[in-house]
């Protein structure tokens, strides 16, 4: 029998089995972070035009998520394989970008939760390369505004039908506009989305 939290790749994973994974290896290594905000950090630092080689990110995320300290070693393994995922993500010509968030069996206000702490990081890692947005698309520039209105959703909600289609619509706008984001900045950063990783 293999051990359920073994680091097994994670292409074999479902998403929610990959947020609950990661949630639990950033509790163990005492981050305060859940899964789903490290994974909208970097979808907002690499969607903003950040680039991922080198060790300045790390330490740019470092100071975001573990108080300016450095990552073990571990740690450094994991972020850097999430960057490298994404930028893969995110350039899949079949649009295959998912956002991290727990699993559809998970209650609603959960999930809620996780999609507005991912919008909120999102935000964060954004402004870091990003601060005036007046040199955006108008679309672009919409689609942030929105971000920062979802963000501020109250995640008191009822658990019906109802919600929940509003909760996957509102995921799906975050998916495209993330990858919108990543096409107009992300993609033609001076940085790019090079990563110390290679894909196989």
């Amino acid at each position: 029998m293999t051990d359920s939290n073994s680091d097994q790749p994670a292409e074999l994973e479902s998403s929610s089995q990959a947020y609950d994974r990661l949630t639990e290896f950033f509790e163990r290594h005492g981050l305060l972070s859940s899964a789903a905000e490290v994974h909208g950090l970097l979808t907002g630092m690499i969607a903003g035009g950040a680039g991922v080689e080198g060790d300045e990110w790390l330490l740019l995320l470092s100071d975001l998520i573990n108080e300016g300290n450095s990552f073990p070693p571990d740690v450094r393994e994991q972020v850097s394989l999430m960057a490298a995922e994404l930028c893969a993500s995110l350039r899949d010509p079949d649009l295959g970008f998912q956002l991290l968030l727990p699993g559809d069996h998970e209650p609603l206000h959960e999930r809620l939760q996780a999609l507005t702490a991912w919008v909120q990081s999102f935000l964060v890692g954004f402004g870091v390369n990003q601060t005036n947005l007046a040199g955006l698309s108008e679309d672009l520039r919409e689609a942030i505004d929105d971000m920062v209105e979802i963000a501020k959703l109250d995640i008191a909600v009822d658990d019906d039908e109802e919600a929940e289609r509003a909760y996957f619509e509102i995921m799906e706008y975050l998916r495209i506009s993330a990858m919108l984001c990543f096409n107009e900045l992300g993609q033609n950063g001076g940085a790019g989305c090079k990563t110390n990783k290679t894909l196989h």
